[in-house]
């Protein structure tokens, strides 16, 4: 099986997934940059509320368990040529 339509479709869906998630939010987001780089942070609170919490969170999950899916069929994908190169019946010559 072709890893190609798993990949699109988990991006489609976590890409809809976050954005239901990031639409329906409310938050803040903080950025402290300081001279020693130990000193710097990044703070993101977000809270969403009403659909959006269950839609984004189960189109997120959907999206990760297909791209998971989608890695395992591109290694199975590289892993089979190999078996098929070796057992390649040999072709007569002219």
């Amino acid at each position: 099986m072709k890893p190609d339509r798993p990949l699109i479709l988990s991006v489609i869906m976590l890409a809809a997934g976050l954005g239901i998630i990031f639409g329906y939010c409310h938050g803040t987001v903080g950025l402290n940059v300081a001279v020693p780089v130990s000193g710097a942070s990044f703070i993101l609170c977000t809270t969403t509320t009403g659909p959006g919490a269950l839609g984004g969170f189960a189109l997120t999950v959907l999206g990760v368990l297909l791209l998971i899916w989608a890695l395992i069929c591109a290694i199975i994908g590289q892993i089979r040529p190999i078996d098929s190169i070796r057992h390649r019946p040999e072709l007569p010559k002219d």
